[in-house]
């Protein structure tokens, strides 16, 4: 039922829509088709959520959006951690998920023209044209999201930034929206991959009760 009400919803706003009654679909319709956006809900027969998700995630930088019920909280972090870009909590309206569909479609096809064409702190090289990254001469995996909140605080050095602010400049959303903790995980990670100790980082610095800072 949920899934013919978003469909029914996403067709009257244009969308052209291809729904999976579970998770081998699923695997299989995105293997086969061309797709802008994958809306997907965790607890599907068959193959779980996070498991389609890895799938996508290991074959493109595809968007894609999660349903998760209240009680998920810990799929729901896994999934921003493999790479969602956001992700929907059930009992939610309908509107709401067309809204966040649109959001992170802008988000994903917006330009760099703005943005400087190289970025360097560390030993950390960032490639913002060809949206590539290298620390200490070696090639860094970034998710989408990881990669445009990364350049946006090194655009932005020495300032503090608020959880808030990072959420509508980055995801296009706000804490009205969107669990602010997005955040939170997504920095972790970008620690993980770039700074030499992730317990003592030099440049993705946290502002104890404001938010965070980049210091080249």
């Amino acid at each position: 039922m949920v899934r013919e009400v978003l469909t029914r919803y996403l067709t009257h706003d244009a969308f052209d829509v291809i729904d999976a009654a579970d998770g081998e679909e699923a695997i299989a319709a995105v293997d086969s088709g061309s797709f802008d956006l994958v809306l997907l809900d965790l607890m599907l027969p068959k193959r779980h959520g996070l498991e389609v998700l890895a799938h996508i995630r290991d074959a493109s930088d595809l968007p894609v959006i999660l349903l998760t019920a209240l009680g998920e909280e810990p799929d729901r972090i896994a999934g921003l951690e493999q790479g969602a870009d956001d992700y929907v909590v059930k009992p939610f309206s309908p509107r709401e998920v067309v809204a966040r569909v649109r959001s992170v479609l802008r988000r994903s096809h917006r330009t760099e023209d703005a943005l400087p064409a190289h970025i360097e702190f560390g030993n950390v090289i960032v490639d913002v044209g060809r949206r590539e990254i290298s620390v200490a001469g070696d090639g860094v995996e970034l998710t989408r999201l990881e990669f445009d909140l990364l350049v946006f605080l090194a655009v932005n050095p020495s300032q503090v930034l608020t959880r808030d602010e990072l959420l509508q400049a980055v995801w296009g959303s706000s804490v009205d929206w969107q669990d602010p903790a997005t955040v939170t995980v997504h920095l972790r990670r970008l620690r993980q991959k770039l700074e030499a100790d992730p317990s003592d980082p030099q440049h993705l610095l946290t502002a104890y009760g404001l938010g965070y800072r980049f210091e080249p």
